[in-house]
């Protein structure tokens, strides 16, 4: 991986980008600990720094109330950091540059692949010109429509501000919401569990925004090549069959629980919505604590299993997810290939995806049994919540305002190794790669 030097310091870029993160909470958890950021007292640092890693790494998870524990000064400071964190610096950097008509440089554009994960830079800038056009004409339809519903619970200008902060959250998958102002602190959409309009613009705003944009153009460039590419497919294919299988199994789980209330148009809105928020939305119309433990479970694996690479959202994402899939019917086959769409997968990806998963895995479980010490909560809701942090999903059972410090803490590292990625963040520490002169003898050992 090439090193790019920065003021005399040679960095790969998995560390300039984990860096930029780092710059970028810093600077947000300053603002917000002004006292123009907050309607009360001032915040605290370490709740500052939770906010603004939250928002910077598109989690959604709150120690406050932003409907009314942020004033619009600190609520457009999230929403910055949001749309910063969602579409990545490094793409919002391209399009400061890009209206300032300056050159970019080859350093940048190395960045620009290693953010985008593409494996060469050819067409790197025109795929960061597209993302930004797909997305703000995907935010500002998203913002049209929710102002438009907004109007008939809210004044006009309050209307469009909503309609425009919900959808740049909902769309980046940051799932902070304002309507603690209105509704009562924490209150989330669950008044709109019945609504056509807020619940479909929400489903569509997550899926758009957690299939990534490397598929978003692709499927744009369809009509002109005629085909997609098998990263387009696998994340297309995968993310359809998860988000039905979690609308059917979240519907049959709480039919005659929490759904039992509601009419049939609003039964099959809300599993829908519950089915893909865990993905990364971190909106919810029904209140998480009321569900059975089986289907708070299931949404554990939903967020686990994240977005897609590439995209606003978090997780292992759905890639590495049907990769091991896969690999693993592939072995109870006997077969040594992995195939995917009549493709043969390179065994380093394979490697790849087991390395990421376990590694993950590695880190909820630590964070977890952490989390179990220092909080006073069921062992379900710290892996909730320890889940949620990893996979930025931003969904919560309640633990987060009742976190300690150190609880904080740790969800702070969570969030931000879940945005960065545990690969990523790897390749950012290691030490300098070094060729190896010998080879050990090979040896056997018993499996399973």
């Amino acid at each position: 991986m090439a090193n790019l030097s920065f003021g005399g310091l040679k960095l790969t870029p998995p560390k300039i980008l984990s860096l930029g993160f780092v710059l970028l909470i810093f600077a947000g958890t300053l603002l917000l600990c002004l006292p123009a950021a907050s309607t009360g007292e001032r915040l605290d640092f370490i709740d500052a720094l939770f906010m603004a890693t939250s928002a910077t790494c598109v989690t959604g998870l709150a120690v406050i109330d932003t409907g009314t524990g942020l004033s619009t000064f600190g609520q457009i400071v999230l929403l910055v950091l949001f749309q910063f964190g969602g579409l990545g610096f490094v793409t919002m950097a391209t399009l400061i540059t890009l209206v300032l008509n300056k050159r970019i440089s080859l350093k940048e554009r190395l960045l620009m692949q290693e953010s985008m994960n593409q494996s060469s830079m050819q067409g790197i800038v025109r795929l960061i010109r597209r993302v930004l056009i797909y997305s703000l004409v995907i935010q500002l339809s998203g913002a049209v429509l929710l102002a438009l519903r907004f109007i008939e619970d809210m004044p006009l200008g309050q209307a469009i501000y909503y309609g425009v902060f919900h959808s740049i959250s909902i769309f980046n998958n940051a799932g902070f919401d304002l309507f603690g102002d209105v509704h009562g602190p924490f209150s989330g959409l669950t008044r709109y569990v019945n609504d056509p309009i807020v619940n479909i613009t929400s489903i569509l705003l997550i899926f758009l925004g957690g299939i990534g944009f490397i598929v978003l153009s692709d499927v744009l460039d369809f009509r002109r090549r005629k085909r997609l590419t098998l990263h387009s497919k696998v994340v297309l294919w995968t993310s359809t069959l998860l988000i039905l299988l979690g609308a059917v199994v979240f519907f049959w789980l709480e039919l005659n629980h929490t759904l039992k209330s509601l009419p049939p148009g609003g039964k099959i809105l809300a599993s829908f919505l519950q089915a893909v928020t865990p993905r990364s939305g971190g909106i919810t119309t029904i209140e998480i604590p009321l569900l059975r433990e089986s289907t708070q479970f299931l949404m554990i694996l939903l967020m686990f299993i994240g977005a897609a690479p590439g995209s606003t959202g978090g997780g292992i994402k759905v890639t590495t997810f049907a990769l091991l899939l896969t690999a693993v019917y592939g072995r109870l086959r006997g077969k040594e290939e992995t195939v995917l769409f009549r493709n043969r997968i390179a065994k380093e990806n394979v490697y790849r995806a087991i390395t990421m998963t376990l590694l993950s895995l590695m880190l909820i479980v630590g964070a977890t049994m952490l989390l179990s010490v220092t909080e006073s909560a069921e062992f379900l809701t710290v892996l909730f919540e320890s889940v949620s942090a990893f996979g930025t999903s931003g969904i919560t059972m309640g633990l987060t305002p009742e976190l300690t410090t150190i609880g904080k803490v740790l969800v702070i590292i969570l969030m931000f190794v879940g945005r960065t990625g545990p690969l990523t963040l790897a390749y950012a520490l290691k030490p300098k790669k070094s060729k190896e002169l010998y080879r050990y003898p090979e040896g056997n050992i018993t499996i399973g």
